[in-house]
């Protein structure tokens, strides 16, 4: 499954439940590199999101790393808290958020 694929997943899961995210109002920025990789940002204001490729301007909260761990994340190969302390997944910003966003996911 390509970046482009699971971004576009993660559209149709904000469109399709918006109230997971109700309340949130912030920039997610997405670094993901290696082969496939590139960047990727949402923004939410109030629950609706929008997904945009390339880098936002202030974001809250960035997420980094490899697209192939991402994509696993996505599909529920890879555990995010395991990702995170075994330094696959690196967080800076809003901790809070990036709780958030694994609702949205799981």
């Amino acid at each position: 499954m390509s970046l482009k694929e699971v971004f576009a997943g993660l559209q149709e899961k904000i469109n399709n439940d918006p109230s997971k995210m109700a309340g949130v109002s912030a920039t997610y920025q997405f670094c993901l590199s290696g082969e496939g990789g590139g960047d990727y940002n949402v923004v939410f204001t109030d629950g609706a999101g929008k997904i945009n490729e390339g880098m936002a301007d202030n974001p809250d909260i960035t997420i980094n790393m490899e697209a192939a761990d991402y994509v696993d994340m996505v599909d529920g190969k890879l555990d995010a808290m395991s990702a995170f302390m075994t330094g696959k997944l690196k967080v800076e910003g809003d901790m809070s958020l990036a709780m958030r966003l694994q609702a949205l996911l799981g």
